[in-house]
């Protein structure tokens, strides 16, 4: 069973969202506060830490800053009434996989939940492939499909592929994939041929509907595996 710490001082949203996270199967332990959130944190570990930003004895980006880098293989996801860019790029900067404005639908937070986990226990297995029975990416082999057609990627476009699928939620940013694509002679992929390789995987792997890369303004991109658009 895995353990979600959710971090929520409005006892409805709190009451509500931990309802539906037991009815999933997950182990839930709520708090209200940075102080009781600290405790559990120190009484056990969580696979996925859902945090409220505003908090009546501190921040959730407090937290995060205890979660991380000490429990590195917490996911931490914001929740919060804060929707501006410079609030969502400090979260993912702390070392957050997602930041969700309020309101947002139960349901989709649910599936988002679902589907972070479903990736991470993908790249946990060290696998050489991504399946999710739309886009099949044979890392190894160097295959690919899209709905069952052949897809057409260059050995570039594979490595852009394996970076973001490895990490899953994750913002890679763009100086991080440029040290890691390196060309047939050692040199570094600059920052015109990131943007186009991006663009043109993004038009070959999300041609079914399903939205694979996100870009995070003024950071990178981040793998959503598959979202519907």
């Amino acid at each position: 069973m895995k353990k979600i710490l959710l971090v929520e001082d409005d006892v409805l949203l709190n009451r509500t969202l931990s309802y539906h996270l037991a009815l999933e199967g997950y182990g839930i332990s709520s708090a209200m506060s940075c102080r009781e959130a600290e405790r559990l944190l120190e009484a056990e570990d969580f696979a996925l830490a859902l945090l409220d930003v505003n908090l009546p004895d501190g921040s959730g980006y407090e937290l995060c800053r205890l979660i991380k880098p000490a429990k590195a293989e917490t996911l931490v996801v914001f929740l919060t009434a804060n929707d501006r860019e410079s609030d969502q790029l400090r979260g993912y900067e702390l070392g957050a996989v997602d930041y969700i404005t309020k309101p947002f639908s139960t349901a989709a937070l649910l599936r988002k939940i679902q589907a972070m986990f479903a990736q991470l226990s993908h790249s946990r297995d060290g696998g050489s492939f991504y399946d999710d029975g739309s886009l099949f990416l044979d890392f190894d082999g160097r295959q690919g499909a899209l709905n069952g057609a052949p897809l057409a990627l260059s050995d570039l476009e594979f490595r852009l592929l394996e970076l973001l699928c490895r990490h899953p939620g994750r913002v890679l940013t763009r100086g991080q994939l440029l040290e890691k694509l390196w060309d047939s002679k050692g040199r570094f992929v600059d920052e015109h041929t990131l943007t186009t390789t991006v663009s043109r995987v993004r038009g070959k792997i999300e041609a079914g509907g399903g939205r694979y890369i996100k870009t995070v303004y003024g950071m990178g991109y981040q793998w959503t595996g598959g979202e519907k658009t």
